[in-house]
């Protein structure tokens, strides 16, 4: 089951426990970085263009429910 992205009028919450702050995203993610390496070898990410993303799964981290998660909207979204 592929679950939406949240907008700026949208927010998830748990259908089974009504969390609507802590979850487990999995995502799947096609991206491009720039990787700038300093003189020690420590890799550092300056730049990353996102190509495609898709979320597999969310998880409500309060009941573990797995495809209970909904869209509702967020407080004041329609004002």
């Amino acid at each position: 089951m592929s679950v939406p992205l949240p907008t700026a009028e949208t927010r998830w919450r748990c259908t089974l426990c009504g969390n609507l702050t802590r979850f487990d995203v999995t995502r799947q993610a096609k991206v491009v970085e720039y990787v700038h390496l300093d003189l020690a070898g420590e890799p550092k990410v300056e730049e990353r263009e996102v190509l495609s993303e898709s979320i597999e799964s969310v998880r409500c981290r309060w009941c573990n429910a797995v495809d209970q998660i909904e869209l509702v909207d967020r407080p004041g979204a329609s004002a």
